[in-house]
Formats: C-alpha cells, structure tokens, sequence
C-alpha cells in the first residue's frame, strides 16, 4: 500500500498514538524476543529518500527504527524498494529504485554495530550476533527492470530477494488487481520471461497487487514457491480486488509459498477496504479525465478525490486473516506476516503501532490457541522456508 493516497487517515494515527495498546504478557514478550520474526513490508527507503533519518536512533513520526524493532523482536525487516505507476510512466523508476537500495546500505555502513544486510538465510545466525537488525530488501513494483532482462540479475546482485511483479496499474509485466481493465489477461510475454529469471538467480515471485489471473498463471509458471508479501483475504473484505481470494491462497499453498498479512486498516477492515476500493476508482478517473483535458488543452479544474476518514481496524482482524489461511491450507506452514510498517501513513489497526508492537500479535496468536511451534513459523520460519528453497533452486 503506498503512499500519499491515505494522508487524511493520518489524524486518526495521532489519536491513537495517544491510546497505546497495553503491554503485552511477559510470555508473548519473551516468545517475541526468542522467534525469528521477518517482515516482509516495511517502506522505510521512500522515507529515507524523500528525507533522510537515522534509523539507527529513535525517529518519531516513523514506524520503524532500530530501537523500537529491538524492543519487538524484529529481526528481518524487508526494506520495500518500491516505485510508482507514475515513476514507471515517467521513466524514473530504475533510478528511484537505486537510490533506496543506496539508502538501505547506507544505514548499514553508518551502524555496523545495528544493522546488517542480509542476502542470504544461510547468514542470518552469523550476522545477527551482537543484536542487528537484518535489513532485507524486496522491490514492490517491477517498473525498475524496464524491459530488460539482465536487469533481474543485476537488481539480484544489489540485494533485492523479491520482487511484486506489478503495483496499482497494469505495467509491461503484469496485470494488476487495481488497473481498470486487464492488459495481459496476465502475465505478458516478458512478465513470463521475469518470472523464469526470478526463478534461476533466486529472486523470490511476490504476488501481491497482482490480477486473479496474473497471480494463477505466475504460481503455475513459477518452478520454486512464490509469495504474497502483504495481502490479506477478499472473504473478509468483499469486492476488494487487492486482496487474495481463497483459490488463490490454496494455490500458493499447494505450491509450498505464504501468504504475509498486512496491519493496514484497508486490508483487514471491511468498510475501510470499501472506502478505499473506491477512493482508488475515482482517483483513477480523475487521473484519466486530467490526461484528456491535457491532450485536448483544455483547462483541467476537477477536485482530486481524497481518501475518507475511516476507524481503524483491529489487531482482532489479522488474525482473522491468519487463522483464515491456517484453515484454508490445512496448517501453520503457509502463512506470515507483512506489516506494511510506514507505507499506510498511519492507517494501521489499533493496537499494532510500529514495529515494538509484534508481542501483541503473538500475545493474541497464543490467546487463539497456537501452539509456540506454529507462532515460530507465522513470524518468520515459513517465509525463511520459501526463501531457502528459492535460493537453493537457483542456477545462477
């Protein structure tokens, strides 16, 4: 979810801020603490480009830091390289890109004693001594490849270890779920072609944003598992064509993936999903109407529509979602967690704030009746299985 489309929900965030969860119980804490938790969503990089911010340091206002996602128990945090359909129009996108992938190692070199970047699972026991925080990175968006397919090995030689194939509009890949109509009915010829090169250099398939079709045919095309790095269930949030369906969810499971859920509002919260289902149409259509009126030069006076202030959702919700897929699948093995930590401005669920708060999901996965093997696995083994897997897949 990105960026500046939900700035009016910021408001309810600096309400809640005053209403902090209540701490969690000291066994979620310790579990917390003790578990390998990897985010696979966390859009600090657009942040950091946009203004530069120690990390390393407390940084108010952000979602993540290095001394909140300690007290967490954060280990793996995805950093999102992410680019817009607009940055792609435009033909900035591979140069966004390299500029985050330069910021996310440049908070690595300023604080060796922090955070260390993690291109490998092999590395994670090596790396983590002394209490870092392991900095991942995942493209969402595959705009920055442009239409070339060395570009997958080179962003692979960077450090990206996943890759959302397409994002809020259709693009020479993929079709997306929020395009107004399909492109591809798809994959397109290329999009088939990035999926196989994904597959041979060890570049996780994230099938997040992606049309029904889009995410089948990628599942089916791809030789290893494939992800959804943060995307909830549509049967919770009905006509929201962003989040999975449950054909879906089974088929990324039959195929050994895992499906990460997010803690957007939007994403977990029925009526928050509706609002913003159709805040995402009528931007569309004012986007389309400006472009009309530019090509006719004619003057351009609409209002550009602004996303409704929505309640947030509760942390009850995701783990709907997750007992959700648990059912679905027949077990624990499929499912994870994908924060979308500073990339919803704010619009989170109540009692999940910023990366400190991962204790109060376990303190509820435990109240549900997950047994501590299953909670290891949602926090981060199952996302560490499919990379393993990918990994040692590749030919490269």
């Amino acid at each position: 979810m990105n960026r500046n489309t939900l700035a009016v929900l910021v408001s309810f965030s600096l309400l809640l801020s005053n209403a902090q969860a209540a701490p969690a119980p000291e066994a979620a804490r310790r579990l917390a603490q003790d578990a390998t938790i990897v985010d696979t969503h966390i859009d600090a990089p657009e942040g950091l480009v946009d203004h530069w911010d120690d990390l390393a340091l407390p940084t108010p206002g952000k979602e993540f830091d290095y001394p909140r996602a300690r007290e967490g128990g954060l280990d793996v945090p995805f950093m999102s390289i992410y680019t817009s359909a607009d940055q792609d129009d435009a033909g900035t996108a591979w140069q966004v890109a390299n500029a985050m992938i330069d910021s996310v190692e440049a908070l690595a070199q300023r604080h060796p004693d922090k955070f260390a970047l993690l291109r490998s699972p092999k590395d994670l026991k090596r790396l983590q001594r002394g209490g870092k925080v392991l900095l991942a990175m995942g493209m969402e968006n595959g705009a920055p490849l442009v239409d070339d397919i060395g570009n997958v090995a080179k962003f692979h030689a960077r450090g990206v270890r996943y890759i959302t194939l397409a994002h809020g509009r259709n693009n020479r890949i993929s079709d997306s779920a929020t395009d107004t109509q399909p492109r591809w009915h798809g994959l397109s010829p290329f999009g088939q072609q990035v999926v196989k090169e994904m597959n041979r250099v060890g570049i996780m398939v994230d099938v997040s944003h992606l049309s029904e079709d889009a995410i089948r045919q990628a599942v089916e095309l791809s030789s290893v598992p494939v992800i959804a790095s943060h995307s909830a269930l549509r049967h919770f949030t009905p006509g929201f064509q962003r989040n999975l369906s449950d054909e879906n969810v089974k088929a990324i499971a039959a195929k050994g993936g895992v499906v990460q859920v997010p803690f957007g509002s939007m994403f977990v919260d029925a009526p928050a999903a509706k609002a913003y289902a159709d805040y995402v149409s009528a931007r569309e259509a004012y986007r389309q109407a400006k472009l009309a009126a530019a090509a006719a030069g004619q003057a351009f006076t609409a209002t550009e529509p602004q996303f409704p202030k929505v309640a947030p959702g509760s942390v009850a919700e995701v783990l709907d979602n997750i007992d959700r897929i648990v059912q679905l699948t027949g077990g624990a093995d499929h499912a994870g967690i994908g924060s979308d930590f500073d990339g919803v401005n704010g619009a989170l669920v109540s009692e999940l704030h910023s990366v400190a708060d991962y204790p109060v999901l376990v303190a509820g996965l435990q109240q549900r009746g997950y047994k501590d093997a299953d909670i290891r696995k949602i926090l981060g083994g199952n996302l560490l299985r499919v990379w393993s897997e990918v990994e040692r897949a590749a030919t490269p």
